[in-house]
């Protein structure tokens, strides 16, 4: 891939994310390329989960599927739970989202020693099942089958009934502005409710992630404590978070 199919892809992301929606006509007028260039970059983007192609176009992807997700960059996956797992800490509660990344660490656990782990996956609260010392709690709340994921306010309230030493947590987008995105309201909503009882918040994303919006707020990098990715500390794509969070 060269450098202008680069460029052409972010700015083809930035527009779904202001604006939901892109259209073939338009994207070649204003990138001053052919549709069927158009076309190819917009199945690049299928292809990441970003887009929906509809005729004539295309439409910023909502929730995708958990087994989709767990399936997208797993490498990159793999290698941001291996870094987890050192920052899990030992007694108290913590607490694990809903994310294809997070399960990966709670499937890494092992043996701990009276260590709570509070979730809102029902998947990751089966897998932790496995491991002694782990004593683990289920949010309750409404299933959202596009996601696997526990949300609505049962879940929001039985977040906050619990206090989190830390809070491992995955995102849909990281801005450098902005923060960390969900693509629903009501992802973010249980999300939020977590992070209020969380002492330390640690976001977990592959660097796919990076640069970019979705459409629910969550948190503002003042409120995070540590960025892990699967890139080196030292990649200059961390540059925009350097100085707003730890990077791990």
């Amino acid at each position: 891939m060269n450098v202008e199919t680069i460029d052409r892809l972010e700015l083809i992301r930035k527009q779904l994310d202001r604006d939901g929606r892109v259209r073939v006509a338009d994207l070649a007028t204003e990138l001053d390329v052919s549709e069927m260039t158009v076309r190819r970059d917009l199945d690049m983007l299928v292809d990441e989960g970003v887009a929906q192609r509809v005729r004539g176009g295309a439409l910023a992807a909502g929730p995708q599927s958990f087994a989709d997700r767990f399936q997208r960059n797993s490498r990159a996956k793999a290698r941001v739970a291996d870094k987890l797992l050192g920052l899990v800490g030992e007694g108290g509660a913590i607490g694990i989202d809903a994310s294809s990344t997070l399960q990966r660490l709670a499937a890494r656990l092992g043996p701990q020693r009276d260590l709570t782990v509070l979730t809102n996956s029902p998947d990751t609260f089966a897998v932790l099942q496995d491991h002694a010392g782990v004593t683990s709690l289920l949010t309750g709340g409404e299933l959202d089958k596009r996601t696997g994921s526990l949300v609505g306010p049962m879940a929001s309230r039985a977040a906050r009934d619990l206090s989190l030493r830390r809070l491992f947590v995955s995102a849909a987008a990281v801005d450098a502005t902005l923060g960390t995105t969900e693509m629903s309201l009501e992802e973010a909503d249980v999300k939020l409710a977590l992070g209020e009882v969380a002492a330390e918040i640690i976001v977990a994303v592959d660097s796919s992630k990076l640069g970019h919006r979705a459409a629910a707020r969550t948190f503002s990098l003042d409120r995070v404590h540590t960025l892990v990715t699967d890139l080196d500390p030292d990649d200059s794509r961390l540059d925009p978070y350097r100085d707003h969070v730890r990077l791990l």
